[in-house]
C-alpha cells in the first residue's frame, strides 16, 4: 500500500501518494472540484501503474491533506456573479493558474522533470493550463469530463447546479442527512451505462469527509474556476499528444464541452464514452486507462525518461 506524504510545493503543503516504480515515467493525476485524491481509486492507480508508469495522485489546495486556505473567507457568490456580469474580474483567494503551479511544484519536489498529466473535471482545466503554460514539463495531456471556459457552451442542467450549490448537512452532526444529499447528487450525475453502486459511493463520500470536510474550501475552488475565463487561445498552443475523454451522459459538464476541448487543441484525440456521466466507475477504467497509455506512448521520450526506463531494465 502507498503511504501518503506531505511535500512543500509552491509555498504550500501538498499530500500525495505514488504507485509503481519511482524510476518509471510519471503520470500525475489531478482531482476535480471539491474532491480528493481518493477519487482516483487504488485499483485505478494500480492498474495504470502496471502499464509501466509511476502514478502519482495528490490533493489539490483546499482539499484533503493539503494546505487549506482557512484565513480566506468563503466567496460571496452573489457578488462574484455580479462582478463577472459587469465584465469585472473579482478578487479571489487564488486562480486555477496557482493550482497548476502547485502541481508543477509537486513535480519539482519529487525531482520529476516531465510528466504525463491527467485531470478530471476541474483537474482537467488545471492540466490544460499545465500543458499550455508549462509545456517543457508536460509529456502528454489527458483531459477528462472537462471544458474550455468557452462562454457559449451549454451550462450544467439547472437541477444539477441547484443540487451542487445547496448547503449540505454537517457530516459530523448529521451523517444521515449528509449522506442522503451527497448520494442523491452522485446518483444524478452518474451515467446510465452501469448500475449505480451506492455502497461504493458511500464509502468514498465518508472517506473524504473524514480526511477533510471543508465546504469553504470548495467555495474557493469554485471561485477559481469562475474567474478562469476562456482558455481556447491557450489550448491552441498545446503541442503535446492530447486525448480528451467525455461521457455521453454528463449532466454537469455537457458533452459539448468535451468536443469543444478536443477542437481547441491541435491534433487532439477525442474519446466519447456512451453511458458515462460525470464520474469514473470501474466499468470504464479499462477504456480510460488504455486511452491514457495510448496518449502517453505518442510522446517522444526525452533523455530523462529514457534514463529512468533504463534503470528498470
Amino acid at each position: 500500500m502507498p503511504i501518503m506524504t506531505l511535500v512543500n510545493a509552491n509555498g504550500i503543503e501538498l499530500s500525495h501518494e505514488s504507485f509503481g516504480h519511482d524510476a518509471a515515467p510519471a503520470i500525475l493525476l489531478i482531482a476535480g472540484l471539491g474532491t480528493q485524491m481518493v477519487r482516483w481509486t487504488i485499483p485505478f492507480c494500480e492498474t495504470l501503474a502496471a502499464c509501466g508508469y509511476r502514478v502519482i495522485r495528490f490533493d489539490n489546495r483546499d482539499a484533503g491533506g493539503s494546505t487549506h486556505f482557512n484565513a480566506c473567507a468563503a466567496p460571496d457568490f452573489g457578488a462574484l456573479a455580479a462582478a463577472l456580469m459587469a465584465g469585472q474580474r473579482p478578487d479571489v483567494p487564488y486562480a486555477l493558474q496557482d493550482m497548476a503551479a502547485d502541481a508543477i511544484g509537486l513535480l519539482d519536489a519529487l525531482a520529476i522533470d516531465r510528466a504525463h498529466v491527467v485531470g478530471r473535471s476541474m483537474g482537467g482545466m488545471i492540466a490544460q493550463i499545465m500543458a499550455s503554460e508549462y509545456s517543457s514539463r508536460v509529456l502528454s495531456l489527458t483531459s477528462i469530463m472537462s471544458s474550455t471556459g468557452n462562454p457559449a457552451l451549454p451550462q450544467a442542467a439547472p437541477d444539477v447546479m441547484a443540487m451542487m450549490m445547496r448547503p449540505s448537512p454537517d457530516p459530523f452532526t448529521d451523517e444521515t442527512g449528509f449522506l442522503k444529499q451527497s448520494l442523491a447528487f452522485a446518483r444524478r450525475i452518474a451515467g446510465t451505462g452501469y448500475p449505480f453502486d451506492e455502497d461504493s459511493h458511500r464509502r468514498v463520500i465518508l472517506d473524504e469527509a473524514r480526511r477533510a470536510y471543508d465546504p469553504a474550501g470548495v467555495g474557493r475552488q469554485i471561485a477559481a474556476m469562475a474567474v478562469a475565463g476562456d482558455r481556447r487561445p491557450r489550448l491552441a498552443t498545446i503541442t503535446v499528444p492530447t486525448c480528451v475523454i467525455h461521457g455521453a451522459d454528463d449532466p454537469l459538464i455537457s458533452p459539448a464541452c468535451g468536443r469543444d476541448t478536443a477542437a481547441a487543441i491541435p491534433n487532439a484525440d477525442f474519446l466519447f464514452i456512451e453511458g458515462m456521466g460525470h464520474d469514473l466507475p470501474p466499468q470504464f477504467y479499462r477504456d480510460v486507462i488504455l486511452a491514457i497509455d495510448r496518449t502517453a506512448k505518442r510522446a517522444p521520450p526525452n533523455a530523462a525518461v529514457r534514463a529512468r526506463a533504463a534503470d528498470l531494465r
